[in-house]
């Protein structure tokens, strides 16, 4: 099986482990739920509010005739409207994550000692407060690195068909490599690996990523879809993290471990 394939598959099994285990699903909502939420009331302020916001910050085109004062406007409003948009696209799971940090380590434990050999889970043996440090710490390098991505591809979309067809394939293979990042770094913070080395593994196995994060990208633009599907996403990129780092990992889909 190709490493894209298996990408998927990994996807799948995430999403197969939660379906079977019910408590933890329930309790991976919780985060999500929140985090869209917030998103959702900040961009409808943003709505109600991004005209006066460009006014204020335009105050050289008061005295601009019409009707360039508002088509100069109303194009910094939209604009500004759709980078919020991607900005909540790019940060949603990394602020999920954060806020969610106990419950996702908590599942990803789970997901460790259900599939290991020994019925074990590694443990970082930090505190939760510097958990919760280096995830930030780690998900603002990641953003980072998203938005000089972003910046770019931003750019490549004026060019003529490129911009139209190519572009926004590549956009969603960056955005699932990104999301691939913050969601292995759930198990693979626990294991003490640093983040220069996380994206090292994932670099290693660019289309193991893809096959798992692009398809998750696509579903994510509905960020309805996003909050159902992350607890499943942070289960399947346990197991992802175990194939990363050669771990061995024991089949659990069987109908009597299902319904144990």
């Amino acid at each position: 099986m190709s490493d894209l394939a298996t990408g998927f598959r990994y996807l799948l099994k995430g999403q197969g482990w939660v379906a079977r285990h019910g408590k933890q699903y329930g309790f991976g909502l919780l985060p999500g739920l929140l985090t869209l939420v917030l998103y959702l009331a900040a961009l409808v302020a943003l709505a109600l509010y991004g005209t006066d916001l460009t006014t204020w910050a335009t105050p050289f085109a008061d005295d601009w005739s019409s009707p360039w004062q508002g088509l100069f406007r109303g194009f910094l409003t939209v604009l500004l409207f759709a980078l919020a948009l991607l900005l909540s696209v790019l940060t949603f799971t990394a602020m999920t994550l954060l806020i969610g940090q106990p419950f996702y380590e908590n599942l990803s434990e789970k997901v460790d000692r259900d599939v290991s050999p020994d019925g074990t889970a590694p443990e970082s043996g930090l505190p939760l407060i510097r958990e919760l440090w280096i995830s930030a710490r780690d998900s603002l390098r990641v953003l980072v690195r998203a938005l000089c991505w972003a910046v770019l591809l931003f750019a490549l979309g004026f060019v003529p068909f490129v911009g139209q067809t190519v572009v926004p394939v590549i956009g969603f293979m960056v955005t699932g490599f990104f999301l691939t990042e913050e969601l292995t770094g759930v198990a693979l913070q626990r294991r003490k690996v640093e983040l220069r080395e996380r994206l090292a593994l994932l670099r290693s196995r660019r289309l193991l990523v893809w096959g798992f994060g692009t398809p998750l990208a696509l579903a994510f633009v509905v960020p309805f879809v996003a909050v159902f599907l992350m607890p499943g996403a942070v289960a399947g990129a346990t197991l992802m993290a175990r194939d990363l780092l050669g771990e061995e990992t024991v089949d659990q889909e069987t109908p009597e471990e299902a319904t144990a």
